[in-house]
């Protein structure tokens, strides 16, 4: 095997921070190699300097031997790079077929030829396995569907150097298993492969090697992966010894404060029913596509319910829209931060303030900057957010950065009765996760009712006081922390098909 990709001294620099620091490491052609880090620690940076979207400060960059420079992302697909990032790159209003052939649409005298490109979709989507119709627009996908269409953008390039950065953080347990096997067939074919992944099993099932990063340095790059252990691999990732990840914590639950009776929704099955308590941490699991997402906006006000009644500590609320929610103390973190979660061109301390701002404003009308100033830096220290500082615009923060930007928006709020995250930790590194696992455990310890959406078994096992399972948009059945475990929870979860 051959060293095809190469990275030498590879350093990054933007206002008041270094983002990358002298990275030297190599893949070779026909291998997977991974790449693992705490959010902010220049993973995601070194792959948009791979993409061509960024440029390095000094480095070089090395492909089949040959020293290469890339001055915009056209560059680097010429040259045979595909790169799948974790925050999706799409459009909403065009369908499958046209996301993935973008500027490659097949054409007569500029008129598109729809059905030649209709037919090469169909067939290549058959070939990888992927079940989407070519002519549905994206905006009517969930989440997962639209990673799978980032995913096959990329395949079908027939790139030599394939970068996934935390390509199954939304799929469902069928879309990564056809993604593996994707990865294995590209390994196969001699593709050089960069994997990007928080979720350990991953790189030690897929990789061949492995580079561990932490504040912009490579730490240790492992040529094989026989030997190393995971418990290895997180010292060396955050620095320090983390044992137990979930570190659950027992506590007294008091009465019911979230009491949901006959909720119904047009994404529904069936009308559902749900009670939190004080102090209570409820996990909902579910695969993608069971109404998870769907029934917590409408608990949220997001979405127009048809029926049903919602109580608050024995109160009847009246939610037509968040604002109700919101003003109640109902609050939602969502599963898709990038398109309903930040604002961009916000700076963190907007992002972190912009709900709590009608408690911050001076005589009604002028925003108390100093105290939003303050409110801002409590929360980058509290949640150790990596940014230069609270001006920062957050579209430069990593995406688990963002996360935490997010969580700490409604943390803000001082009157939180119920706090709903989906997908809270998505894309966040271990040492991060476990700092968010104690910030929801000290919410339910103050009375917050919890609920924590989670397409991660292990994590909905580890978190939660009790669990609900969701299958074709109803609630197929409700286990108590006791009696949970990965196979009863996925009983519930599957399909009969899958089932049987």
């Amino acid at each position: 095997m051959s060293s095809y990709l190469q990275f030498s001294g590879i350093t990054k620099l933007f206002p008041g921070v270094k983002a990358l620091n002298q990275v030297s490491f190599a893949a070779d052609a026909g291998t997977v190699h991974g790449l693992v880090g705490e959010n902010g620690a220049g993973k995601s940076t070194l792959l948009k300097i791979l993409s061509g979207e960024y440029q390095p400060n000094q480095g070089e960059l090395v492909i089949g031997g040959k020293p290469r420079h890339f001055t915009e992302a056209a560059d680097a697909i010429s040259a045979g790079i595909a790169i799948i990032p974790q925050e999706l790159q799409y459009i909403p209003q065009l369908n499958v077929m046209e996301n993935l052939l973008l500027g490659r649409l097949p054409n007569r005298f500029g008129f598109v030829r729809a059905g030649e490109a209709f037919k090469f979709v169909r067939g290549r989507l058959k070939t990888m396995g992927v079940s989407l119709n070519p002519t549905t627009k994206l905006r009517h996908l969930s989440v997962a569907q639209r990673q799978m269409v980032e995913i096959c953008k990329a395949l079908l390039r027939d790139a030599q150097i394939i970068a996934l950065d935390e390509p199954t953080s939304s799929l469902s347990n069928r879309e990564t298993e056809i993604l593996f096997r994707l990865v294995k067939d590209l390994r196969a074919r001699g593709k050089t492969l960069i994997y990007v992944s928080h979720r350990l099993d991953e790189i030690f099932e897929l990789c061949d090697a492995c580079t561990v990063f932490r504040d912009g340095r490579n730490i240790i790059t492992h040529e094989s992966m026989v030997g190393v252990t995971r418990e290895q691999i997180v010292r060396e990732m955050v620095g320090r010894e983390i044992k137990d990840i979930y570190d659950y914590q027992p506590r007294k639950l008091g009465e019911p404060r979230l009491d949901v009776r006959e909720l119904d929704g047009p994404r529904l099955k069936q009308p559902a029913s749900l009670s939190v308590r004080r102090g209570e941490i409820l996990g909902v699991f579910g695969l993608v596509g069971a109404g998870r997402s769907e029934l917590m906006r409408l608990i949220y006000g997001a979405d127009k319910k048809r029926g049903g009644q919602i109580k608050l500590d024995g109160k009847p609320l009246r939610i037509l829209g968040t604002s109700d929610a919101i003003r109640n103390g109902i609050v939602l973190c969502p599963e898709d931060r990038k398109e309903e979660g930040i604002i961009p061109i916000g700076s963190v301390s907007e992002n972190i303030n912009i709900s709590c701002r009608r408690s911050h404003l001076q005589w009604g009308l002028f925003v108390d900057s100093q105290r939003e100033a303050k409110t801002a830096d409590a929360f980058i220290k509290r949640l150790r957010i990596k940014t230069p500082n609270r001006r920062q615009q957050i579209r430069f923060l990593s995406g688990g950065n963002q996360q935490k930007v997010i969580l700490a928006r409604w943390l803000a709020e001082s009157d939180l009765k119920v706090a709903i995250l989906d997908e809270p930790t998505r894309g966040i590194d271990v040492g991060a996760k476990n700092e968010i696992y104690q910030i929801i455990y000290q919410l339910a310890e103050h009375g917050c009712a919890v609920i924590v959406v989670s397409s991660y078994l292990p994590e909905v096992l580890g978190i939660s006081n009790r669990i609900l399972v969701m299958r074709d948009g109803q609630i197929s059945g409700e286990l108590a922390r006791e009696e949970a475990n990965e196979e009863k929870v996925l009983g519930l979860a599957l399909t009969d098909e899958v089932a049987r």
